[in-house]
């Protein structure tokens, strides 16, 4: 079994297994095609405030949120309006690969980015290190509403359809 799970790049039996079980089989043909080609991350997401537990010291006013997904690449383009009306962008690429990369900002951090079955992403990030901070990241609701929970929060986004 560990070596079938290795053969599909799976760290083990049980994570190739809870991916399987995650998923979700089409009914037709045409179904099948578009759901191999979409990662339930990929596309627009808008954060939906009034189910969201937004970090005490990050109370801004919208955001929007693009997944862009190749492989373990994943990258997100934000667009954030502040407290105090100010609109900021930003992109940043994750490599959920389990590994350890030195983060795109130069600011000494290393984060490790994981896949929890096909919904969901782990991260942790680790400075001098010790741990600095976590993140999860997970689509629910047949794939129409994804939440992001760290440290004192929980962001509800909406996909954009």
């Amino acid at each position: 079994q560990h070596t079938l799970a290795r053969e599909y790049d799976f760290a083990s039996w049980p994570k190739l297994k809870v991916y399987v079980e995650s998923l979700s089989f089409p009914v037709d043909a045409q179904s099948a095609l578009e759901s191999e080609k979409v990662n339930p991350f990929a596309g627009k997401w808008t954060a939906n405030l009034s189910k969201s537990k937004r970090h005490p010291s990050d109370q801004f006013e919208s955001a929007i949120l693009e997944f862009e997904v190749d492989g373990d690449k994943v990258t997100i383009i934000d667009v954030v309006v502040d407290e105090s009306g100010r609109e900021q962008q930003g992109k940043n690429t994750i490599l959920v690969d389990s590994k350890e990369h030195t983060s795109e900002s130069g600011n000494g951090y290393i984060l490790v980015a994981s896949w929890n079955g096909p919904r969901v992403i782990e991260t942790e990030a680790k400075k001098d290190g010790q741990l600095a901070g976590w993140g999860k990241y997970e689509v629910l609701e047949a794939n129409k509403t994804l939440t992001i929970s760290g440290d004192e929060q929980m962001i509800v986004l909406d996909r954009n359809i």
